[in-house]
């Protein structure tokens, strides 16, 4: 959840924005406007000297056309990854996040997110002892929709925070489904 409030401090600073009934929300920040971000701005919004280089680094390469990242649309899984991966400040847990929700892979569960991790472990009975590969490995059940599952279980953490909040009421199952549920669930994970 840290990172949404990065983003959404880095787009209020950096971001376009839009008046709207007496607000005005901000976009996200292009490129250009990133590259020439100072690092002490991006430290005081909570950025680490790390990520705020890094974030620079790959501003200033997508700025100068250096690095064709709507190319990566057209790669397959294992060469967008490798390409991501080489970019400096980028391991795993972002190269997959840039997977799912840049380029629109909702296969890709990022298996290096511990809560994601963590809520898989408590709802599925993932043993303590599956790191990454145990992951990736149920998430293969899901296929195609393994980020999918990811983005329910973000939401999921960040309504149990009281981040957002649902309109919709909640779902009843009746007591004789939620052991065919269950079942399912099980068998999936197994």
């Amino acid at each position: 959840m840290v990172g949404i409030h990065l983003l959404n401090r880095l787009a209020e600073r950096y971001g376009p924005t839009t008046s709207s009934r007496g607000r005005a929300p901000a976009g996200f920040p292009t490129p250009e406007r990133l590259a020439d971000a100072d690092p002490e701005v991006l430290r005081e919004l909570g950025f680490s000297r790390a990520k705020a280089r890094a974030l620079r680094i790959l501003s200033e390469r997508v700025a100068s056309a250096d690095l064709d990242l709507e190319a990566l649309r057209n790669e397959p899984d294992d060469r967008a990854l490798a390409v991501l991966l080489d970019l400096p400040g980028i391991g795993r847990w972002s190269a997959e996040y840039t997977l799912l929700r840049g380029l629109g892979r909702y296969h890709v569960l990022p298996g290096d997110d511990v809560r994601a991790r963590n809520n898989l472990r408590r709802r599925f009975e993932l043993p303590l002892s599956a790191g990454y590969d145990g992951v990736v490995e149920l998430a293969r059940t899901w296929w195609p929709y393994g980020g999918l599952v990811y983005f329910h279980l973000l939401l999921d953490a960040l309504a149990g925070a009281g981040h957002v909040t649902s309109s919709l009421p909640p779902v009843a199952v009746s007591p004789t489904m939620a052991p065919e549920i269950t079942g399912c669930l099980r068998r999936a994970v197994s």
